[in-house]
Protein backbone atom coordinates (compact mmCIF):
# COMPACT_ATOMS: atom_id res chain seq x y z
CA UNK A 1 0.00 0.00 0.00
CA UNK A 2 2.90 2.67 0.68
CA UNK A 3 4.30 1.78 -2.44
CA UNK A 4 0.82 2.35 -4.09
CA UNK A 5 0.31 5.72 -2.49
CA UNK A 6 4.07 6.79 -3.28
CA UNK A 7 3.54 6.04 -6.89
CA UNK A 8 0.01 8.10 -6.63
CA UNK A 9 2.60 11.22 -5.45
CA UNK A 10 5.23 10.56 -8.23
CA UNK A 11 2.03 10.59 -10.69
CA UNK A 12 0.59 13.49 -9.37
CA UNK A 13 3.94 15.46 -9.11
CA UNK A 14 4.32 14.96 -12.82
CA UNK A 15 1.08 16.17 -13.83
CA UNK A 16 1.50 19.31 -11.85
CA UNK A 17 5.47 19.54 -13.30
CA UNK A 18 3.84 19.09 -16.32
CA UNK A 19 6.75 16.34 -17.20
CA UNK A 20 8.52 13.49 -16.05
CA UNK A 21 11.98 14.98 -16.02
CA UNK A 22 10.28 18.15 -14.36
CA UNK A 23 8.98 15.91 -11.91
CA UNK A 24 12.51 13.98 -10.83
CA UNK A 25 14.09 16.99 -10.53
CA UNK A 26 11.67 18.40 -7.97
CA UNK A 27 11.09 14.85 -6.04
CA UNK A 28 14.70 14.96 -6.16
CA UNK A 29 14.49 11.51 -7.86
CA UNK A 30 16.25 9.64 -10.79
CA UNK A 31 14.21 10.19 -14.10
CA UNK A 32 14.10 6.32 -14.98
CA UNK A 33 12.96 5.93 -11.22
CA UNK A 34 10.04 8.41 -12.24
CA UNK A 35 8.99 6.56 -15.65
CA UNK A 36 9.00 3.59 -14.36
CA UNK A 37 6.67 4.12 -10.93
CA UNK A 38 4.46 5.85 -13.42
CA UNK A 39 4.60 3.01 -15.87
CA UNK A 40 3.94 0.05 -13.01
CA UNK A 41 0.45 2.41 -12.29
CA UNK A 42 -0.88 2.07 -15.87
CA UNK A 43 -0.02 -1.66 -16.40
CA UNK A 44 -1.39 -2.57 -12.80
CA UNK A 45 -4.46 -0.58 -13.92
CA UNK A 46 -4.70 -1.65 -17.32
CA UNK A 47 -5.24 1.85 -18.59
CA UNK A 48 -2.82 4.45 -20.25
CA UNK A 49 -3.01 7.33 -17.93
CA UNK A 50 -0.71 9.71 -19.33
CA UNK A 51 -0.17 10.73 -23.07
CA UNK A 52 3.82 11.53 -23.54
CA UNK A 53 5.10 14.59 -26.03
CA UNK A 54 7.70 16.71 -26.70
CA UNK A 55 5.56 19.94 -25.68
CA UNK A 56 4.84 17.82 -22.07
CA UNK A 57 2.17 15.28 -20.59
CA UNK A 58 -1.64 15.56 -21.10
CA UNK A 59 -4.29 13.41 -19.33
CA UNK A 60 -6.36 10.76 -20.86
CA UNK A 61 -9.74 10.40 -19.53
CA UNK A 62 -8.98 7.84 -17.56
CA UNK A 63 -6.16 9.62 -16.21
CA UNK A 64 -7.72 13.05 -15.29
CA UNK A 65 -10.13 10.70 -13.21
CA UNK A 66 -7.43 8.75 -11.62
CA UNK A 67 -5.49 11.54 -11.03
CA UNK A 68 -8.44 13.40 -9.12
CA UNK A 69 -9.21 10.49 -6.77
CA UNK A 70 -5.11 9.92 -6.03
CA UNK A 71 -5.32 13.91 -4.68
CA UNK A 72 -8.87 12.65 -2.82
CA UNK A 73 -6.63 9.76 -1.47
CA UNK A 74 -3.36 11.33 -0.83
CA UNK A 75 -5.16 14.63 0.99
CA UNK A 76 -6.71 12.16 3.17
CA UNK A 77 -3.78 10.33 4.30
CA UNK A 78 -2.02 13.46 5.05
CA UNK A 79 -5.23 14.38 6.74
CA UNK A 80 -4.96 11.47 9.16
CA UNK A 81 -1.24 11.85 9.85
CA UNK A 82 -2.07 15.36 10.61
CA UNK A 83 -4.45 14.31 12.93
CA UNK A 84 -2.09 11.17 14.49
CA UNK A 85 0.32 13.76 15.01
CA UNK A 86 -1.89 16.19 17.27
CA UNK A 87 -2.22 19.13 15.15
CA UNK A 88 -6.25 19.50 15.72
CA UNK A 89 -5.11 19.23 19.83
CA UNK A 90 -2.29 21.51 19.80
CA UNK A 91 -0.68 24.42 17.69
CA UNK A 92 1.69 22.81 16.18
CA UNK A 93 3.51 22.11 12.50
CA UNK A 94 4.07 23.21 9.67
CA UNK A 95 1.90 26.41 8.44
CA UNK A 96 1.89 27.39 4.58
CA UNK A 97 0.24 31.03 4.27
CA UNK A 98 0.51 33.31 0.78
CA UNK A 99 -0.54 36.88 0.47
CA UNK A 100 0.24 39.79 -1.92
CA UNK A 101 3.69 40.65 -2.31
CA UNK A 102 3.50 44.37 -0.67
CA UNK A 103 0.78 43.50 1.83
CA UNK A 104 3.19 40.01 2.64
CA UNK A 105 6.15 41.92 3.27
CA UNK A 106 4.47 45.49 5.09
CA UNK A 107 1.85 43.32 7.38
CA UNK A 108 1.90 39.60 7.11
CA UNK A 109 5.86 39.29 8.19
CA UNK A 110 5.72 41.37 11.05
CA UNK A 111 2.28 39.25 12.40
CA UNK A 112 3.90 36.30 11.78
CA UNK A 113 7.10 37.06 13.50
CA UNK A 114 5.03 37.86 16.51
CA UNK A 115 2.93 34.92 16.09
CA UNK A 116 6.27 32.46 16.44
CA UNK A 117 7.06 34.27 19.12
CA UNK A 118 3.61 33.14 20.98
CA UNK A 119 3.61 29.68 19.27
CA UNK A 120 7.08 28.02 19.20
CA UNK A 121 5.87 24.84 17.50
CA UNK A 122 4.92 26.37 15.07
CA UNK A 123 6.84 26.79 11.41
CA UNK A 124 5.71 29.37 9.06
CA UNK A 125 6.16 29.12 5.16
CA UNK A 126 5.12 32.12 3.30
CA UNK A 127 4.72 32.65 -0.02
CA UNK A 128 4.58 36.37 -1.48
CA UNK A 129 2.50 36.18 -4.70
CA UNK A 130 0.28 38.61 -6.79
CA UNK A 131 -1.51 35.63 -9.07
CA UNK A 132 -4.44 33.81 -7.43
CA UNK A 133 -2.82 30.66 -5.61
CA UNK A 134 -4.66 27.65 -5.64
CA UNK A 135 -4.76 26.51 -1.87
CA UNK A 136 -5.63 22.80 -2.45
CA UNK A 137 -2.98 22.38 -5.60
CA UNK A 138 -0.18 24.16 -3.89
CA UNK A 139 -0.97 23.04 -0.66
CA UNK A 140 -1.53 26.05 1.21
CA UNK A 141 -3.08 26.27 4.80
CA UNK A 142 -4.50 30.03 4.19
CA UNK A 143 -4.36 32.91 1.84
CA UNK A 144 -5.07 36.78 2.24
CA UNK A 145 -7.48 38.09 -0.46
CA UNK A 146 -7.63 41.42 -1.53
CA UNK A 147 -11.28 42.06 -4.00
CA UNK A 148 -14.48 40.08 -4.08
CA UNK A 149 -14.45 36.61 -3.25
CA UNK A 150 -16.03 34.33 -6.22
CA UNK A 151 -18.43 31.58 -4.23
CA UNK A 152 -16.49 28.51 -3.22
CA UNK A 153 -16.17 26.23 -0.75
CA UNK A 154 -13.68 28.29 1.02
CA UNK A 155 -13.77 30.07 4.48
CA UNK A 156 -13.12 33.44 4.97
CA UNK A 157 -12.43 35.53 7.72
CA UNK A 158 -13.07 39.48 6.95
CA UNK A 159 -10.23 41.64 7.76
CA UNK A 160 -11.46 44.88 6.11
CA UNK A 161 -11.43 47.19 3.56
CA UNK A 162 -8.63 48.38 0.85
CA UNK A 163 -9.50 51.27 -1.06
CA UNK A 164 -7.69 51.82 -4.61
CA UNK A 165 -6.35 55.25 -4.67
CA UNK A 166 -4.81 57.87 -7.29
CA UNK A 167 -2.14 59.96 -5.96
CA UNK A 168 1.05 61.80 -7.45
CA UNK A 169 4.15 63.85 -5.78
CA UNK A 170 3.56 67.57 -4.43
CA UNK A 171 5.91 68.67 -7.04
CA UNK A 172 4.60 66.75 -10.11
CA UNK A 173 1.29 68.41 -9.00
CA UNK A 174 2.48 72.16 -8.37
CA UNK A 175 4.20 71.70 -12.07
CA UNK A 176 1.45 70.13 -13.92
CA UNK A 177 -1.81 71.18 -11.79
CA UNK A 178 -4.25 69.22 -9.58
CA UNK A 179 -6.72 67.43 -11.61
CA UNK A 180 -10.26 67.76 -10.76
CA UNK A 181 -12.29 65.15 -12.11
CA UNK A 182 -11.22 61.70 -13.65
CA UNK A 183 -11.03 63.33 -17.11
CA UNK A 184 -8.74 65.47 -16.51
CA UNK A 185 -5.87 62.68 -16.78
CA UNK A 186 -6.18 62.91 -20.53
CA UNK A 187 -4.14 65.57 -19.80
CA UNK A 188 -1.85 64.31 -17.21
CA UNK A 189 1.39 61.44 -17.48
CA UNK A 190 0.25 58.43 -15.86
CA UNK A 191 2.66 55.37 -14.69
CA UNK A 192 0.31 52.17 -14.30
CA UNK A 193 0.40 49.31 -12.27
CA UNK A 194 -0.70 46.88 -14.78
CA UNK A 195 -1.37 44.21 -12.33
CA UNK A 196 -4.29 46.73 -11.21
CA UNK A 197 -5.40 48.56 -14.65
CA UNK A 198 -5.05 48.66 -18.08
CA UNK A 199 -1.93 50.85 -19.86
CA UNK A 200 -4.67 52.77 -22.04
CA UNK A 201 -7.51 53.23 -19.97
CA UNK A 202 -8.77 53.22 -16.57
CA UNK A 203 -11.87 52.35 -15.03
CA UNK A 204 -14.14 54.70 -13.03
CA UNK A 205 -17.58 54.71 -11.03
CA UNK A 206 -19.31 51.61 -10.42
CA UNK A 207 -22.27 49.42 -12.32
CA UNK A 208 -23.98 52.00 -14.75
CA UNK A 209 -21.95 54.79 -14.16
CA UNK A 210 -18.44 53.49 -14.34
CA UNK A 211 -16.66 54.70 -17.42
CA UNK A 212 -13.49 54.52 -19.35
CA UNK A 213 -10.75 56.83 -18.89
CA UNK A 214 -8.54 57.35 -21.51
CA UNK A 215 -4.94 57.92 -20.18
CA UNK A 216 -1.47 58.10 -21.00
CA UNK A 217 0.88 55.89 -19.21
CA UNK A 218 4.74 57.24 -19.67
CA UNK A 219 5.52 54.26 -17.66
CA UNK A 220 4.02 51.40 -17.18
CA UNK A 221 5.70 48.11 -14.48
CA UNK A 222 4.53 45.11 -12.82
CA UNK A 223 5.18 45.60 -9.32
CA UNK A 224 3.18 48.33 -6.82
CA UNK A 225 6.48 49.66 -5.44
CA UNK A 226 7.82 50.75 -8.80
CA UNK A 227 4.98 52.42 -9.44
CA UNK A 228 4.91 54.02 -6.15
CA UNK A 229 8.72 55.27 -6.56
CA UNK A 230 7.99 56.55 -10.16
CA UNK A 231 5.32 58.55 -9.14
CA UNK A 232 7.00 60.07 -6.33
CA UNK A 233 9.93 60.94 -8.67
CA UNK A 234 7.48 62.77 -10.25
CA UNK A 235 6.73 60.92 -13.42
CA UNK A 236 2.89 61.37 -13.21
CA UNK A 237 -0.18 59.79 -11.51
CA UNK A 238 -0.54 56.35 -10.43
CA UNK A 239 -2.97 54.47 -8.85
CA UNK A 240 -2.11 51.80 -6.57
CA UNK A 241 -3.72 50.42 -3.35
CA UNK A 242 -4.36 52.12 0.25
CA UNK A 243 -1.75 50.14 1.89
CA UNK A 244 0.30 50.48 -0.84
CA UNK A 245 0.95 53.66 -0.64
CA UNK A 246 0.37 54.70 3.09
CA UNK A 247 4.07 54.94 4.00
CA UNK A 248 4.83 57.30 0.90
CA UNK A 249 2.03 59.10 1.46
CA UNK A 250 2.71 59.86 5.47
CA UNK A 251 6.29 60.72 4.47
CA UNK A 252 4.70 63.30 2.23
CA UNK A 253 6.56 62.02 -0.93
CA UNK A 254 2.91 61.36 -2.36
CA UNK A 255 -0.73 63.11 -2.20
CA UNK A 256 -4.26 61.34 -2.71
CA UNK A 257 -6.01 62.97 -5.60
CA UNK A 258 -9.19 62.42 -6.42
CA UNK A 259 -11.05 60.96 -3.82
CA UNK A 260 -14.72 61.46 -4.95
CA UNK A 261 -13.59 59.44 -8.16
CA UNK A 262 -12.92 56.77 -6.00
CA UNK A 263 -14.44 52.90 -6.95
CA UNK A 264 -16.16 51.25 -3.75
CA UNK A 265 -13.37 49.58 -1.20
CA UNK A 266 -12.71 46.19 -1.45
CA UNK A 267 -12.73 43.60 1.14
CA UNK A 268 -10.09 41.91 2.53
CA UNK A 269 -10.02 38.88 3.69
CA UNK A 270 -8.14 35.41 5.17
CA UNK A 271 -9.88 32.61 3.23
CA UNK A 272 -8.90 29.07 4.08
CA UNK A 273 -9.94 25.21 3.30
CA UNK A 274 -13.89 24.86 4.21
CA UNK A 275 -13.99 20.84 4.66
CA UNK A 276 -13.19 19.26 7.66
CA UNK A 277 -11.86 20.13 10.80
CA UNK A 278 -9.54 23.47 11.12
CA UNK A 279 -5.90 22.57 12.26
CA UNK A 280 -5.16 24.32 15.65
CA UNK A 281 -1.94 25.70 14.33
CA UNK A 282 -4.54 27.25 11.25
CA UNK A 283 -7.07 28.30 13.74
CA UNK A 284 -4.58 30.09 16.19
CA UNK A 285 -3.22 32.12 13.23
CA UNK A 286 -5.92 33.28 12.00
CA UNK A 287 -7.09 34.44 15.75
CA UNK A 288 -4.51 35.56 16.15
CA UNK A 289 -3.71 37.85 12.72
CA UNK A 290 -7.27 38.89 12.37
CA UNK A 291 -7.54 41.40 14.47
CA UNK A 292 -4.15 43.17 14.02
CA UNK A 293 -4.26 42.71 10.39
CA UNK A 294 -7.70 44.79 10.70
CA UNK A 295 -6.27 47.70 13.06
CA UNK A 296 -3.80 47.91 10.38
CA UNK A 297 -5.90 48.40 7.28
CA UNK A 298 -8.26 50.21 9.29
CA UNK A 299 -5.40 52.90 10.17
CA UNK A 300 -4.46 53.05 6.37
CA UNK A 301 -8.56 54.11 5.44
CA UNK A 302 -8.41 56.71 8.68
CA UNK A 303 -4.76 58.07 7.37
CA UNK A 304 -5.69 58.38 3.33
CA UNK A 305 -9.12 59.77 4.28
CA UNK A 306 -7.45 62.69 5.63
Amino acid sequence: MADRLDSMSILVAAVDAGSLSAAARDLGMPLPTVSRRVAELEEGLRTQLLLRSARGLALTEAGAAYVAACRRILEEVAEAERAAAGEYSTPVGLLSLTAPIVFGRLHMLPVIAEFLKVYPDVDVRLEQSDRLVSLREEHIDAAVRIGHLPDSSLRARRLGEVRRVLCASPAYLEEHGRPQRAEDLADHACVTFESLMAADRWRFGEGRGERLIRVRSRMVVNTAEAAIDAAAAGLGVTRVLSYQVARAVAEGRLEIILQNEEPEPWPAHIVYGGGGLVPQKLRAFIDFASPRLNSVLAGHLEAAAC
